[in-house]
């Protein structure tokens, strides 16, 4: 069963920081492109940051690029999202994605998890 889980949300004053990660297990993380998305009320999901399978490419939204770092530990199969600066327009629910599979591409989505930025 493929899972990906994330931790680490919850709430923090402006100029604050968190570090979510996102765990995945039932497929081989180190072949996938990993990437955190966010939500907030009435608004689209929006990509936030991408890290590819190799190389540690990493891609970021203007909005939080400076502020914002992914990294990853295949390893561990997980992926990090350091947030610092944070600012009330990052309040959202962030979600991990991973995008891959080779022949057959696979998209999966975590549940998410609540990021509130607020004095």
């Amino acid at each position: 069963e493929v899972q990906l889980v994330e931790s680490g949300g919850g709430l923090v004053q402006p100029g604050g920081s968190l570090r979510l990660s996102c765990a995945a297990s039932g497929f081989t993380f180190s072949s996938y492109r990993m990437s955190w998305y966010r939500q907030a009320p009435g608004k689209e999901r929006e990509l936030v940051a991408v890290i590819a399978n190799v190389g540690g490419v990493t891609v970021y939204a203007s909005s939080v690029k400076g502020r914002f770092t992914i990294s990853r530990d295949n390893a561990k199969n997980t992926v990090y999202l350091q947030m610092n600066s944070l600012k009330p327009e990052d309040t959202a629910v962030y979600y991990c994605n991973a995008l891959g599979g080779g022949t057959t591409i696979r998209n999966y989505w975590g549940q998410g998890t609540q990021v509130t930025v607020s004095s």
